[in-house]
């Protein structure tokens, strides 16, 4: 059972190309960054709820890539693909990513996770776009709704791992 929610914080300085997302969870780093990198338990918790996740390739390391589709209900697949540039766990993770549905609007991504202490870890990630437009599209896209309910069911895969 989750005892604390922590919300997703959203950041999007006025006239930058720049997106940063904070968010604390309950578990330690080295199970925060294990759920990034697994290929199995990034498709536990990786998106909105409706959606089903399959993983053609997920390889987070320096020098690899990974490639996945979510499917809706309906059917309908939105593709997903990136390079990845670094990853040192349990630190960070630095790569691209990008939507079949944005052309060749990748954004370039870093994530860090911070030890708090007491087995809570602070996630930030920082996604660098090509121009504000790009931004305030990948904003209106429904990518919050995607990470805040992403971020819910890491709590609980999270939770059921330290049980």
């Amino acid at each position: 059972m989750i005892t604390t929610k922590h919300e997703t914080e959203y950041h999007a300085p006025a006239g930058l190309p720049v997106i940063e997302v904070v968010r604390e969870f309950d578990a330690p780093r080295e199970l925060v960054y294990r759920a990034h990198t697994d290929p199995e338990l990034i498709t536990r918790w990786l998106g909105p709820r409706r959606l089903k996740m399959t993983v053609e390739r997920y390889d987070i390391e320096r020098g690899g890539g990974y490639a996945y589709t979510h499917i809706d209900e309906d059917g309908t697949e939105y593709r997903f693909w990136g390079a990845v540039h670094d990853a040192r766990a349990p630190e960070t993770i630095t790569q691209t990513f990008g939507f079949e549905g944005a052309g060749d609007s990748a954004s370039l991504d870093k994530l860090v996770l911070e030890d708090l202490g007491d087995g809570r870890t602070r996630l930030r990630i920082t996604s660098v776009v090509f121009d504000v437009e790009t931004r305030d599209a990948m904003l209106r896209s429904g990518m919050k709704e995607g990470v805040d309910q992403g971020y819910e069911q890491l709590d609980e895969l999270l939770a059921e791992q330290q049980s």
